[in-house]
């Protein structure tokens, strides 16, 4: 049996007046191991060292040690400890009364709206072909993380040092400046660089800095749920604005709302479509903005994979007049589980920014971004960057190869060539849900498009990811979907 050692103090009620004292310590003890707080093979302190944790005298102790001994809930060898017995275990653990949820709860559960994307969605753990949310992560420099980790972890002073800094780890705002302004074009320096745990926190701040209850915002039609999560969270005023070939039609979100407070867009790999937005509309839209004072939020989430051109830059680094706000994290391209994302801000609203962010946290996760940041100033993103562009063109390749092979006359595979995941508008009739559940059936995860729409009718295709997926699994995953399409 395995025994657990713990040095955490155990919750004792206060002893009840005129109770005796060895009476009152046995029963809170056996309670303790009936009731599943001492599991059996946890390893109790010795004599000496709890009464002195709990103020009692080492003889009151001992008596009550040796009665739970005699009676057959702990064991005790000399030079090992004293544990609890595997008995407890056969006793079924205090269960509470049940009854029903205090007001609030009510409240909370009458009230609550599930996102269109999630309803009657079923996630599985395991990640399926297509899923389109995930990197290779089996392909990610494991060692070399740890090797940096590890370093850090012995060199503690190396970054626990560093003065604090809401904004983020000083030494990794410069190094994503830098790599932003190399690789994207961005226009920025460290000081306009706030780090945050991802997307999602980035655009749940800014919506609450920019946006009051009843303001006007563009958002792309269709587009990224978690946008439009964080802004209905305020009580914004969502302008479905529709995305065709060239990306987010200006024109037609100037007739719909011509005085938004702003716009939320992904232009280098419009989500979910795929496409560019093209200079025309780009250069049009910053013309709206900047003659209506509003924002522009760009969400730059996997830009650094394009298997065909010249990489875009980003629409950041034609902004003369402090529009832009950029929003991006290293989930896609390192490993989801990386919570580290950034904010690059105009000058002017760095302060009022971080105002908002201290309302609910005052500091960064320093050890993850020094880590970060040594993986980075090293070469070692620069060179995984490279290796997964070559990874995931070959990837692609497969899927649409195998699409036109398996899936001819049922899906039309989108031709971009960029990002973790492509599109496949359906030719045999069904909907975007009815293909989704169709997919499912066969172990196959193939997300509909009509989850992300605002207004616009069901484009009746769905989203493939082949980031995560090796080619054989992409072949096997096509041919079950051909099974269920046709």
């Amino acid at each position: 049996m395995s025994r657990i050692v713990s040095s955490f103090e155990l919750s004792i009620k206060n002893r009840p007046p005129h109770q005796v004292l060895t009476k009152w310590l046995y029963e809170e003890l056996r309670n303790a191991i009936l009731e599943g707080r001492l599991e059996a093979g946890a390893r109790l302190p010795a004599s000496r060292d709890f009464a002195r944790q709990y103020g009692l005298s080492r003889g009151t102790v001992v008596s009550v040690f040796e009665r739970l001994l005699d009676e057959g809930y702990i064991s005790s060898r000399v030079g090992v400890g004293t544990w609890i017995n595997p008995i407890a275990a056969t006793v079924p653990p205090h269960k509470p009364q049940t009854s029903t949820p205090p007001a609030y709860v009510g409240n909370v559960i009458s009230s609550y709206v599930r996102p269109k994307p999630y309803v009657d969605l079923v996630w599985k753990a395991a990640c399926l072909p297509f899923r389109a949310s995930d990197p290779a992560v089996a392909e990610f420099p494991a060692e070399i993380w740890g090797r940096i980790a590890a370093k850090r972890s012995r060199n503690f002073r190396s970054w626990l040092d560093t003065p604090a800094d809401g904004s983020g780890y000083p030494p990794l705002r410069d190094a994503i400046a830098h790599y932003l302004r190399t690789s994207r074009g961005v226009r920025c320096s460290s000081d306009q660089i706030v780090i945050v745990s991802g997307i999602q926190q980035a655009l749940d701040l800014l919506a609450r800095v920019l946006l009051k209850r009843g303001d006007a915002v563009w958002m792309e039609d269709p587009g990224y749920f978690g946008a439009s999560i964080a802004f209905n969270n305020v009580g914004a005023r969502i302008i479905a604005v529709p995305v065709d070939e060239d990306g987010l039609s200006v024109a037609a979100g100037k007739k719909l709302s011509p005085h938004a407070k702003g716009v939320y867009l992904t232009p280098a790999h419009q989500f979910p479509l795929g496409v560019t937005m093209s200079l025309e509309r780009r250069i049009a839209l910053l013309q709206w903005a900047s003659r209506t004072g509003a924002f522009v939020i760009e969400d730059d989430y996997d830009s650094e994979y394009r298997f065909r051109g010249q990489p875009v830059p980003a629409l950041q680094s034609l902004d003369e007049n402090s529009n832009v706000i950029l929003i991006g994290s290293f989930s896609k391209t390192l490993f989801p589980s990386l919570r580290v994302g950034y904010v690059v801000l105009p000058p002017s609203l760095v302060n009022y920014f971080m105002a908002f962010r201290f309302q609910t946290d005052f500091r960064n996760a320093s050890f993850d971004q020094a880590v970060l940041c040594d993986f980075i100033v090293d070469g070692h993103l620069a060179r995984h960057l490279r290796k997964m562009r070559d990874l995931y063109a070959g990837r692609l390749e497969a899927l649409i190869e195998g699409g036109n092979r398996y899936l001819g006359g049922l899906l039309e595979i989108s031709n971009v060539r960029a990002g973790l995941y492509t599109v496949g508008f359906l030719d045999n009739g069904m909907t975007s849900r009815q293909a989704e559940k169709a997919a499912a059936a066969r172990g196959v995860e193939a997300i509909g498009i009509d989850r992300y729409t605002l207004k616009r009718p069901d484009p009746k295709g769905v989203l493939l990811g082949f980031a995560a997926h090796h080619e054989t699994a992409i072949r096997k995953a096509l041919i079950q979907l051909a099974r269920a399409w046709s």
